[in-house]
């Protein structure tokens, strides 16, 4: 699929999406803004005369902090992408506007390719439904269609060695079978692009092994990958590319090593973080 969406000025904000031969990102100066409200107004002044000169006041007088900053990036077939960044840099508002939940408030994105995230390994799983119906509904929330999840449900069923327990409601599972059942459904997608992040569990040793093996198959059959993680030697061996992000701006982009030195160099100059005051309404859902 191809999507375009452009945020901001005389752009509406929309999507346009069709099938598409070779995997493809592409950001142009895409800004995402999160509103701050409720603010007591002794409160605002403080953090006016804390921070003078970084606030843009508009008719709304409205807070916002800007997560992302005029981001501009392209990816193509073969790109493995780690981003980097303290806590607040940006990371998850990253992959998040990739994945469509956010929307920028500016700025325009281009997307060829079919989009997977791994964010969490089991969305939508209610705990009355079996460990079977589950699969289904997991299956669907991570954009797999009902022939593609029953294509996939040896796999599923062999890797997550349940047994019979599939048939049975998911609150009588233990926290170590739950764990096995999402990551057996969340690794059977087979997408053009795959937006993982670090939090993804893999339950206990034995069952970690197997899950790094088969985590390490779903990323070799991936057209383009962006992972989020503050493990430099899993950046490492999954990425050939690496940006990294500082108070939402993009500051260094290039091979991994390169740019984690940058990273060690640069959380030694810890910088306050912006906010503004803007009359531009933040687009979120």
């Amino acid at each position: 699929y191809m999507c375009i969406a452009a945020f901001g000025g005389e752009f509406p904000i929309g999507y346009k999406c069709r099938n598409a031969a070779m995997a493809s990102i592409t950001l142009e100066n895409v800004t995402t803004d999160f509103p701050v409200y409720g603010l007591q107004r002794n409160f605002r002044k403080e953090l006016y005369g804390r921070l003078v000169g970084r606030f843009k006041r508009g008719p709304n007088n409205r807070i916002v902090v800007r997560a992302l900053k005029n981001i501009s990036l392209s990816l193509r077939d073969g790109d493995r992408l780690g981003l980097i960044g303290h806590n607040g840099a940006g990371k998850t508002t990253m992959l998040r506007v990739l994945a469509g939940i956010y929307h920028p408030t500016h700025g325009r994105i281009e997307i060829n390719g079919r989009i997977s995230t791994l964010f969490i390994t089991s969305p939508g799983l209610d705990m009355e439904d079996s460990g079977y119906e589950n699969i289904q509904t997991c299956g669907r929330f991570l954009g797999m269609t009902k022939k593609e999840i029953n294509a996939k449900l040896p796999e599923i069923e062999e890797f997550s060695e349940l047994g019979d327990h599939l048939a049975l409601p998911t609150r009588t599972y233990s926290t170590g079978m739950l764990t096995r059942l999402g990551f057996a459904v969340a690794t059977s997608i087979d997408p053009d692009i795959l937006l993982l992040d670090e939090g993804l569990s893999a339950g206990d040793v034995r069952f970690a092994e197997r899950a790094k093996e088969r985590l390490d198959k779903l990323i070799k059959r991936t057209n383009i990958l962006v992972f989020a993680s503050h493990a430099e030697g899993m950046i490492k061996a999954m990425c050939n590319r690496v940006i990294l992000l500082h108070h939402g701006e993009l500051v260094a982009d290039g091979d991994p090593d390169d740019v984690i030195a940058q990273y060690h160099d640069l959380i030694k100059k810890p910088v306050p973080r912006t906010f503004t005051v803007d009359d531009q309404p933040a687009a979120v859902t």
